[in-house]
């Protein structure tokens, strides 16, 4: 699977999910990290790639209907990166679970 990770991630998401198996990139490896939303979106979608975030605007978006890439939605607060990365990995399966079920959003909590 591949995965677009947003700006308010950090590259070390990109390498967990490359480690696992599954194409990723970090916004800071397509181009600059502060990237309009609406570029991230079009990316994605023209890359078949699922957008992890912590930006509410996308599940937004996703709303709207028309195409659109999978979102990831992470909804936890401030944390350490450690932290975030040890939260999210045995996460992992299950989310491509969902999205291999036909999920386009997926709000982690």
């Amino acid at each position: 699977m591949r995965f677009l990770v947003d700006a308010q991630l950090p590259p070390a998401l990109v390498r967990m999910l490359s480690d696992r198996g599954h194409h990723a990139e970090h916004v800071t490896d397509i181009g600059p990290g502060e990237a309009p939303d609406r570029e991230l979106w079009r990316y994605a979608l023209e890359h078949d790639a699922v957008l992890v975030t912590k930006d509410e605007d996308f599940s937004d978006m996703l709303l709207l209907g028309g195409s659109s890439p999978a979102v990831v939605w992470v909804r936890v607060g401030n944390t350490r990166r450690r932290a975030l990365l040890e939260w999210f990995e045995p996460l992992i399966d299950h989310i491509v679970e969902l999205l291999d079920a036909g999920n386009r959003l997926i709000e982690l909590r």
